[in-house]
């Protein structure tokens, strides 16, 4: 038994060795950088800047790979099923993170057990869009819109499960409307619906809005902020509309899976932070919409724990459940 048990330890302490050593080479070949949405979404434009600069910061190729099926859940599963040794990294959000395991009868991953948080890289809120054709201004035009037209609204999010699901479905509790879900895979089909009259609002961040809001095609009413947004200082928010305490912020960050060797984490982290302080990434992505972040690893995974338990209740709420 005595045998055994030393051959268990020397093999345990073999494996941490090897983890160490392959830490310390980190990285001989390309990472895989995938996206828990689609191309040309915010996450996708996050990751590809991002990428860009990583690579050159430790010289292998970074190849980003768009999965945004399901919600974004299939990416994040992807690499949290991943071999631990940091050649596989995911973008992922709030949706597949925070609300996945109250929203998913059955979510594939644990997403505090079975990911490592590398890093946030941003946060900013939503902001509520209409279709410019829309007789509706503001907040209190939505409401009294919605409420003489019952379900005759419909909003389009970029996911089930998703901030922009389920910052919809608050609102809709919170003031007692009747608004019709339709969802797409990302933001680009969402917005492109929602400008051709498919459905007539939605929740998403800036960047993907922005043009269609400069085109006049899309109409901005309110962010989802507590206070006014710096970044957007002329919108009001929900909650000056007469919704106190309405708040909902849509971030995402950068994780590995669980157990790969906490050198190549906290490399990973360093490298990331840096470019999210480069002055000239910071101006390029502040003026589409977003908020970098940054951070340790020890911020990312107490956001994650804390928005879980923040929004379990609304959505318990708000009844919204994907089998």
């Amino acid at each position: 038994m005595l045998l055994r048990k030393l051959g268990i330890a020397t093999a345990a302490a073999a494996l941490v060795v090897a983890a160490d050593a392959n830490a310390q080479t980190w990285p001989e070949k390309p990472i895989k950088f995938v996206v828990a949405a689609p191309a040309g979404s915010s996450l996708d434009v996050l990751a590809r800047t991002i990428g860009d600069k990583l690579k050159d910061r430790v010289g292998q190729p970074v190849v980003v790979d768009d999965r945004p099926a399901a919600g974004g859940t299939i990416a994040t599963d992807l690499v949290a099923k991943s071999p631990p040794d940091g050649y596989t990294m995911v973008i992922s959000f709030n949706g597949p993170l925070a609300f996945g395991p109250h929203v998913y009868s059955k979510l594939p991953y644990d997403p505090q057990k079975d990911l490592a948080a590398v890093i946030i890289t941003s946060s900013q809120p939503s902001v509520l869009a209409v279709n410019a054709a829309l007789p509706i201004h503001s907040v209190k035009e939505l409401v009294e819109y919605a409420k003489a037209h019952p379900g005759k609204l419909n909003y389009a999010s970029v996911g089930n499960g998703s901030s922009s699901h389920l910052t919809m479905e608050l609102l809709k509790s919170t003031a007692g409307i009747d608004i019709v879900h339709v969802p797409f895979n990302g933001s680009p089909p969402a917005v492109t619906a929602t400008i051709q009259g498919e459905t007539q609002l939605m929740f998403a961040v800036m960047q993907p809005l922005q043009a269609q809001i400069q085109a006049g095609k899309l109409r901005a009413i309110a962010v989802t902020t507590a206070k006014r947004f710096p970044l957007l200082p002329d919108l009001p928010t929900i909650a000056e509309a007469g919704y106190p305490g309405f708040e909902a912020l849509a971030w995402n960050g950068i994780l590995v899976a669980a157990g790969t060797p906490r050198p190549i984490v906290a490399r990973l982290n360093a490298e990331i932070n840096a470019i999210l302080k480069d002055p000239a990434v910071k101006g390029a992505l502040n003026a589409q919409g977003f908020e970098l972040v940054g951070g340790a690893p020890e911020d990312f995974s107490r956001l994650i724990s804390s928005e879980s338990a923040k929004w379990a209740p609304v959505i318990v709420k708000t009844g919204a459940k994907i089998d």
